[in-house]
């Protein structure tokens, strides 16, 4: 049985000069999921051929992509600092071959071996989940053309940002802090477009959110072409209320009473 095989190829696997690799703080700690957001890409991508292909920027602890690869997908994580691989912490020692150090504000590739043949991997979804404000300003369009190379035509990138400072001893590890309307041109100038009825399909349901550990952030949903080809499926009340329910504190708090304080992170 032929057995898929994913390499990245980079002159950089590590970002050696980034704060975050050098003063680990989120690589250290965050391995973020949310269930609900895999069920929306789910939906989102119900027409088009699976498994899908899926890689996340900025991976951490890789909980995300474990995710998508229990939902049947095709999943890569890639992280600037070898802090997680080093210790084998969350999902590094256990997706090894789908967790990947690289930094991805210089230029990689990442393919894949199927029966003998290798290509250049194109993905249905890109994520970046509090990364972007990590990266410099003059790197942003470097990262961007990276996304390019790898984002089918189809294709979906769907970040958080932050739009605030995080000073860690002294150290400010958002290195490019600016407004929503600010990210949103700056994408454009480099040929992705905001796709405003596709953000309000998933509804406050991301990753990470500013409902999701991720205070003062904002969310985006990124395609390569202004008309986006992916049709959002339609929201009824009960999924609104479903979405306003789930991750929201009323709920997080009845976990901690019903299951205990561990039960929910």
């Amino acid at each position: 049985m032929s057995k898929l095989k994913i390499n990245v190829e980079t002159n950089f696997p590590v970002a050696f000069e980034s704060p975050d690799h050098l003063i680990p703080w989120g690589t250290a700690r965050d391995n973020s999921k949310n269930y609900r957001f895999n069920q929306k890409i789910n939906n989102l991508f119900d027409g088009v051929k699976k498994p899908l292909k899926i890689l996340d920027l900025g991976c951490s602890g890789g909980g995300f992509i474990a995710d998508c690869i229990n939902d049947g997908h095709i999943g890569v994580g890639l992280e600037g600092s070898d802090y997680s691989l080093k210790i084998g912490r969350a999902e590094w020692g256990r997706i090894p071959n789908n967790l990947f150090t690289c930094d991805v504000t210089k230029e990689f590739s990442i393919m894949l071996t199927y029966n003998e043949i290798e290509e250049l991997c194109q993905f249905d979804l890109i994520s970046s989940w509090e990364i972007m404000e990590h990266i410099k300003t003059e790197d942003i369009e470097q990262v961007a053309n990276n996304v390019k190379k790898h984002l089918l035509d189809h294709g979906i990138w769907i970040m958080s940002v932050s739009s605030m400072d995080d000073f860690i001893d002294g150290v400010n590890l958002h290195q490019t802090v600016q407004p929503r309307e600010w990210w949103i041109n700056k994408f454009e100038s480099l040929g992705f477009y905001h796709q405003e009825k596709l953000y309000d399909y998933f509804n406050g349901q991301y990753i990470r959110s500013d409902k999701y550990g991720a205070p003062s952030s904002f969310n985006l949903v990124l395609s390569k072409s202004k008309k986006c080809s992916l049709e959002s499926p339609k929201l009824s009340t009960t999924q609104k209320f479903f979405d306003a329910w789930i991750g929201s504190r009323f709920q997080r708090n009845l976990t901690k009473i019903v299951n205990g304080p561990s039960s929910y992170s």
